[in-house]
């Protein structure tokens, strides 16, 4: 089983980063995932008006949502248990672990399967459970692939993502009982698939996340390609769904544009291998179906993100993982780098309401402020506005460096801050600047940055021998 992440907000976060940035192959492995994910969205999206559009559709649909949640999340409520779904509410992590433990206590259960769910990695909920003597196991192969390693997953989309071939087959080898070595992938898949086929039979509760929660027909939306979160609610005899309270969405129709969108971004797919609709347990005459659901809807810091008209934004997110696909510090460093359940931008933005800005503060500053994560986002969340935000606030803090250093960035000494507002002088009056970068590109000379801890992983920073502006110059001529 995993262990849990004991996150340090400055010292640990920095070692983590530097051990992949000074692993070449899995920056390699990194850099070739992103790239892959990244060519199978464009080809999703290839007009761009069409793109704009459905943004614009998805970023309207999850605003109202937000907009009406109080009432919505009643309306779901009553409807879910119109259709008979028992729903629990839930604070905080501990709370979500309580109900889940007070219902696999009443059933005696002893073995729970478990579908995909980032929430109940946010709670960690499979070390409750382990504690209290229940079995959980993931059954998405890329869940159940980094469980039998010990580790987190790296990615909210492709868990395993940081895995390698040879790596996964050796852990198979050594964690499966009478699994012999195999690179083969049809062989691998086959193995994970034998194993969680017998742990469906057996398992007494059924775990799975939620997508959408439609309130206006008290219906659970939950979308996979494995076909595990289909076995997961149906099979065992009782179901429990956990979700943030921000995933409700008013109507049924407004689940088609956030699902196009979900998938093409995440995965780039026009559609996912399943789709499952869950709006009651089974009923007399059906053959399958669990004869228990239960939803939990958990806050966990979701409320108070709510009561910020800026941070609000942060519950818009479908979590399709695009933002982390195209982000250059993400591609570079992995997911476990963050130490969070959420890594990457959007991870920045959503980890301080749910652990405290004073853990995650360092994950504002990981970003190059490129903007690629804001144009990928399929419902438009501001990504780069909330991370400067996110920093202003961060240097803001009363433990933090200096006064004098507070927004001039993060961990900077005076020297640095004092060097980096007269390069802002000199960059903001045009004569100085042709005269300062004539010297620069003549001398070759050194930018003000602290080169040390820069080429610890990186190649020095040299100016170029020639401006842009004598390029275009003689380009003109």
């Amino acid at each position: 089983m995993s262990q849990p992440i004991n996150f340090h907000p400055v010292e640990s976060f920095k070692e983590r980063g530097r051990s992949v940035v000074n692993d070449p192959a899995q920056r390699k492995n990194f850099r070739s995932a992103m790239d892959f994910l990244q060519g199978k969205r464009r080809a999703q999206f290839p007009e761009r008006q069409e793109l704009e559009g459905l943004r614009d559709l998805a970023s309207a649909i999850r605003r109202y949502s937000l907009a009406q949640l109080p009432t919505l999340l009643e309306q779901l409520e009553r409807n879910l248990t119109a259709n008979g779904i028992q729903v629990h509410w839930a604070e905080n992590a501990e709370d979500a672990n309580a109900i889940a433990l007070d219902i696999a206590r009443r059933v005696q259960a002893r073995k729970i399967i478990k579908g995909k769910s980032m929430v109940s990695e946010e709670v960690d909920f499979n070390h409750r459970m382990q504690e209290a003597g229940i079995e959980a196991l993931e059954s998405d192969m890329g869940e159940y692939i980094v469980q039998l390693a010990g580790e987190a997953p790296s990615h909210i989309i492709m868990p395993a993502i940081h895995k390698t071939k040879q790596q996964i087959a050796q852990l198979f080898s050594e964690k499966v009982p009478g699994v012999p070595y195999s690179e083969d992938v049809d062989t691998l898949i086959q193995v994970g698939r034998q194993v969680l086929r017998r742990k469906f039979a057996e398992a007494d509760i059924g775990l799975s996340g939620v997508n959408f929660a439609v309130a206006e027909t008290g219906s659970l939306c939950l979308v996979e390609n494995e076909g595990n979160g289909r076995m997961c609610t149906t099979v065992p005899k009782v179901h429990i769904a956990i979700t943030g309270i921000e995933k409700v969405v008013a109507k049924l129709e407004h689940v088609p544009p956030l699902y196009s969108v979900l998938t093409r971004s995440a995965t780039g797919q026009a559609v996912t291998t399943y789709f499952n609709i869950i709006t009651r347990p089974r009923q007399p005459g059906e053959k399958d179906g669990p004869e228990e659901v239960h939803l939990i809807l958990l806050d966990n810091g979701r409320t108070q993100a709510y009561a910020d008209a800026q941070l609000r934004a942060t519950l818009q997110c479908i979590r399709c993982g695009a933002c982390m696909n195209h982000c250059p510090v993400y591609a570079r460093i992995g997911g476990h780098a963050y130490g969070t359940t959420y890594p990457g931008p959007i991870g920045a933005i959503i980890s301080p309401h749910l652990r405290g800005l004073d853990q995650t503060y360092p994950l504002a500053f990981a970003s190059t402020l490129c903007g690629a994560c804001t144009e990928v986002c399929p419902v438009r969340i501001p990504i780069t506005e909330l991370l400067v935000r996110l920093r202003n606030e961060a240097q803001a803090r009363p433990d933090s460096e200096d006064a004098t250093l507070r927004g001039s960035g993060a961990g900077r000494t005076k020297l640095a801050t004092a060097v980096w507002r007269g390069w802002s002088l000199v960059y903001s009056r045009l004569g100085l600047y042709r005269m300062t970068s004539w010297s620069m590109s003549r001398g070759r000379a050194l930018s003000p940055i602290d080169q040390g801890a820069w080429t610890r992983s990186r190649t020095p920073l040299v100016p170029a021998p020639k401006r842009l502006r004598d390029l275009l110059r003689k380009r003109r001529k």
